[in-house]
């Protein structure tokens, strides 16, 4: 695998991720944050008890900050899965307020990911057939024509949605949320010139093309007021298309940043592949640490943490997991970056952090696919 992490030389030092943090009016008890990773456990789009004590147990065992599985804005096309779960409707927000209610109960925090798949998303799709698939120019993921460009009342709608959804989090009870940017879905898909070819003021170069991004985050900011956290989500890489780069160079990356921090960005969550890769030549920096070098602002590094392999290895019949983390402490340490998502590790062993904690490297359990029909 070429640059892989370093042995397990940082074990010993695991105190840095377990050391508070605190932004604003947010205090979380350590580093450690459970990625969102889709499950398709909410049939009809409802988070039940299931969920609720999947999410409690993650925080029994001392994760930090708890983002949850993406979960969808008021919008029939938002997903092709009838199961994940909605951020939209009486019967959903009820059963996402108990689970804000389990993972307070047991001294977590937790921010909703609010998502909205675009054109990732083939028409006819499944909960609501009948509905287009929507992206800036009506392209898929290809850069190939598959449906009409959105319109600006369009583009209001989907805001708003996402301000609404913002609302609803703070008001059941949440402590910030989580906006997708990344991996090719709708807001990225306005981000990368491939799936945006307008040529109003939502695109045409680097800049105009943050302005989708921009406009939600201004109005999730309007809906939630100053105090709540706000986290984007952005990612380089694009689902089937891991090369890619919405940046090429630090100051690309300083001009697509800027709009977005002016409109109210608190956190930015850095999706990578691998952590330890360098974002750029000439710099040992990964993605977490060039963002938060150019806008000040506290980053989460994310990216095959705790696993022997990025995490796609073990659907090629690999195990992949441990505890070998000396690396990723050796960059906290140095302040790359402030927290830390845990993804697969995580989500296949609830107890992770307790156990990287208290050094229990040997109990860790492996990630493999077959584990996954069993999480708990």
């Amino acid at each position: 695998m070429g640059n892989q992490p370093s042995p397990v030389s940082g074990k010993s030092n695991a105190k840095s991720l377990f050391e508070p943090f605190t932004l604003g009016t947010l205090t979380l008890q350590n580093r450690v944050v459970m990625a969102p990773m889709t499950r398709s456990f909410s049939p009809e789009g409802v988070p039940g008890d299931n969920v609720a004590g999947y999410y409690r147990r993650r925080a029994e065992n001392g994760v930090g900050l708890i983002v949850t599985e993406g979960t969808l804005i008021n919008h029939p096309a938002a997903t092709n899965d009838p199961s994940i779960p909605n951020f939209h409707g009486e019967r959903a927000l009820k059963g996402w307020k108990k689970v804000v209610e389990e993972v307070h109960a047991a001294g977590g925090k937790i921010f909703p990911q609010l998502w909205h798949v675009g054109m990732t998303r083939k028409n006819g799709a499944q909960p609501h057939p009948e509905a287009p698939s929507i992206g800036p120019s009506g392209l898929n993921l290809a850069g190939e024509p598959v449906n009409e460009p959105m319109t600006p009342e369009e583009i209001r709608s989907i805001v708003s949605a996402f301000a609404q959804a913002a609302a609803d989090a703070k008001r059941i009870g949440f402590d910030g949320i989580e906006l997708h940017g990344a991996h090719g879905y709708l807001i990225d898909q306005f981000l990368w010139e491939q799936t945006n070819k307008r040529t109003d003021e939502y695109g045409g170069n680097l800049v105009a093309r943050t302005k989708f991004a921009a406009d939600i985050i201004r109005a999730c900011r309007e809906a939630v007021g100053p105090d709540f956290p706000i986290q984007l989500r952005l990612s380089q890489w694009k689902s089937g298309y891991f090369d890619e780069k919405l940046a090429k160079t630090p100051e690309q990356l300083a001009q697509l940043l800027q709009p977005l921090v002016d409109a109210g960005v608190d956190i930015f969550h850095c999706s990578t592949r691998r952590f330890w890769e360098p974002e750029f030549e000439g710099s040992s920096l990964n993605f977490a640490g060039w963002v938060k070098k150019l806008t000040g602002k506290p980053t989460i590094s994310v990216g095959s943490v705790g696993l022997d392999q990025e995490f796609t290895s073990a659907f090629r019949g690999q195990a992949a997991g441990n505890s070998d983390i000396g690396e990723l402490l050796e960059r906290l340490n140095d302040k790359e970056f402030d927290l830390v998502a845990i993804g697969r590790a995580l989500l296949v062993d609830p107890a992770w952090a307790a156990k990287i904690r208290e050094g229990r490297y040997d109990e860790i359990l492996p990630f493999t696919p077959a584990a996954l029909s069993t999480l708990s």
